[in-house]
């Protein structure tokens, strides 16, 4: 191993499923390459969302060294943050690291995110139009596909669907576009190295049945209330992703504790397994050289 391998590129990337260690990994690899992190993460931008989303604050300090960090605690939980916001923080952010000449280092689990390096997201600029979302919201999947399928496929291939949620959105953009025109915004061109980090189906499970229950006992659902207490309605907590919609659930009294924690356990197994098909989806687009975060040769 040379001594810095990632001479030639200007990022690296840390990429895996949930609870493969990847905050840990990245950290590592900023003290050893001088390096800053760029958190990739859809939830983790929201300040207040701390336990949920496993920020893991205390990563950033290896051996004494404080590592810097950016993307995190940057929004209000009650407003949206679009994915076009996230693209251009993070090549703001890509930037002001160059700068200082470190090695930017994204780290994060949330592929659409990961995916803002190489993929223009003009799309989510597109304005909420509240009068068409209570027209499409009580029609089924099949009548909004139909509907979506009327418009240009340049503007819906994109489109989840799976998801009426998704298809609304898609519904919505299209037709946006039909009266108005987006400017592309033209982003800098960098060499990315991606770095995946693969751990067994096996080991995945424990750590995330661990983890769950450490996040239990250091407050997940005391987190969910508070939220609420500061005004975030539940529509808005269960939006928020798979810890707090589970949290709402159980604070509704829509079931017990022990089926909370079992059903959240299952939902985050599952997702996991939705990641490994996204970046196995990803590496069509980019190489992603995958690596034991245990036995790395990048931190020998």
């Amino acid at each position: 191993m040379t001594e810095n391998p990632f001479a030639g590129y200007d990022v690296i990337v840390v990429l895996g499923p949930t609870a493969c260690g990847k905050t840990n990994f990245a950290c590592q690899l900023a003290a050893r390459y001088n390096g800053e992190i760029i958190s990739a993460d859809s939830r983790q931008m929201y300040r207040h969302l701390t336990i949920g989303t496993g920020k893991d604050l205390s990563a950033y300090q290896v051996n004494g060294q404080a590592i810097p960090y950016h993307l995190i605690d940057i929004a209000d939980p009650d407003t949206p943050f679009y994915l076009h916001q996230f693209q251009a923080a993070l090549f703001e952010a890509i930037h002001i690291i160059r700068q200082k000449g470190k090695l930017p280092i994204v780290c994060g689990g949330t592929g659409l995110y990961l995916s803002a390096l190489y993929t223009s997201y003009e799309l989510t600029a597109v304005p909420e139009n509240e009068e068409l979302r209570h027209k499409l919201r009580p029609l089924d999947k099949n009548e909004l596909i139909r509907q979506l399928n009327t418009f240009p496929e340049q503007w819906t291939k994109h489109v989840d669907r799976q998801s009426a949620k998704r298809l609304i959105r898609g519904i919505e953009v299209a037709t946006y576009l039909q009266e108005n025109h987006l400017q592309p915004t033209i982003w800098p061109s960098y060499t990315v190295k991606y770095l995946g980090l693969s751990v067994s189906k096996e080991t995945r499970i424990e750590r995330i049945s661990k983890r769950l229950k450490d996040r239990i006992n250091e407050g997940l659902i005391a987190e969910g209330e508070h939220l609420l207490e500061m005004g975030i309605t539940h529509d808005r907590l269960q939006f928020l992703g798979l810890e707090y919609k589970h949290v709402s659930h159980y604070l509704l009294g829509q079931c017990d504790k022990e089926t909370f924690i079992k059903n959240l356990e299952t939902a985050i197994i599952q997702y996991a397994k939705r990641q490994m098909t996204w970046f196995r989806k990803m590496e069509k687009e980019v190489a992603i050289e995958w690596i034991d975060p245990l036995t790395s040769p990048y931190l020998l």
